[in-house]
């Protein structure tokens, strides 16, 4: 009996070292900071190559630390089956610090909301917000001069965000 149990317990061990990994759907291709000058803003920009069919009407949720502080800023993609490439860009930021690495995480869930895949990684500034001014340097779709920033007799004020945490 004993060699039984003993034969049924090695039998389920091998059974469960077949079994296959958690299918990857997706990995990480790229993930950088842009800086546009000329609006004034910064982003994280994270790509993400497909490893797998991505599943039909699925979601990618992205986490990106806030470097103001306070909740992650969030952004959503939907995903379908022949996909070549996931882009996620964040909400504009402020704040962003040269030589600071920040948060990013990730999750590809199916249709009905169930997380399939969940990847992290973490984000070099190699340049400080500082170098933008607060306001953009130009407004609407003629990139006409903003007067918040080119001010009467000649005054341009080219200013960062001031109240930055430290």
């Amino acid at each position: 009996m004993r060699r039984k149990i003993t034969m049924a317990a090695l039998g389920l061990l091998a059974l469960a070292g077949c079994q296959r990994e958690v299918e990857k759907l997706a990995e990480f291709s790229g993930h950088i900071f842009v800086f546009n000058y000329r609006l004034s803003k910064a982003n994280y920009v994270v790509t993400l190559r497909p490893t797998a069919a991505l599943p039909d009407g699925g979601m990618a949720i992205a986490r990106f630390e806030n470097p103001r502080g306070g909740a992650p800023l969030v952004t959503e993609a939907k995903l379908y089956p022949k996909m070549e490439k996931i882009v996620l860009e964040s909400p504009n930021l402020q704040c962003v610090r040269e030589g600071r690495s920040y948060d990013v995480k990730i999750d590809l869930a199916d249709a009905h909301g169930k997380v399939l895949q969940q990847l992290e990684t973490r984000v070099l500034a190699t340049i400080d917000q500082s170098i933008l001014p607060a306001n953009s340097i130009v407004v609407g779709p003629a990139y006409d001069m903003n007067p918040k920033v080119f001010k009467p007799g000649g005054n341009i004020d080219l200013t960062p965000v001031q109240d930055c945490p430290a």
